[in-house]
């Protein structure tokens, strides 16, 4: 199925927010989604965004069920690694369940792959759930090391009170 992958614009906020949903409803996580489209726009679309977004458009007479043809997106940001330097870490790739087996998930990857190079990054980095195996193997086909399995590393997160102790000195002892 053609689509066009294109950078979001703040317009597109309302049906990122959608997907994000979606993607929170199949991960079982859903009650953990707290942004709004509006904090979106605030975040991506400011004098020095903290993510870009690009998104898998099809045509009119391809459209969802629902009336939707913003059909995926990948959300991203830059990091840094003292080891190697500019690095894009790929927050979400998404692609509503009629729309994929099309080539689009491949699609945005490549298209994100290609802002990296093209911002000369030397890495492309993510994280998957444990049990989402299509995803795992997606990616894994694509040539991905899962540096868990190889390195041994841990993905760590400080949040809620737990952030708020860290950053007043008072972190807590486990």
């Amino acid at each position: 199925m053609k689509c066009e992958i294109r950078a979001a614009t703040k317009t597109d906020c309302k049906e990122i927010a959608r997907m994000i949903k979606e993607l929170a409803v199949f991960e079982k996580m859903a009650e953990q989604v707290k942004i709004s489209h509006e904090e979106l726009e605030r975040d991506g679309f400011c004098q020095n965004p903290f993510y870009e977004c690009l998104v898998a458009e099809v045509a009119e007479e391809n459209k969802s069920k629902e009336g939707f043809t913003v059909v995926g997106y990948a959300l991203y940001f830059y990091t840094y690694s003292t080891w190697m330097g500019r690095t894009l870490y790929l927050e979400d790739l998404y692609v509503m369940p009629e729309f994929r087996g099309n080539g689009i998930g491949k699609s945005l990857l490549s298209s994100v792959a290609k802002v990296g190079k093209d911002k000369q990054c030397t890495r492309l980095q993510l994280s998957v759930l444990d049990w989402n195996t299509p995803a795992r193997d997606f990616y894994a086909a694509k040539g991905a090391l899962d540096l868990t399995e190889s390195e041994g590393w841990h993905f760590i997160r400080f949040h809620g009170q737990s952030l708020d102790n860290l950053a007043s000195g008072a972190a807590t002892n486990p």
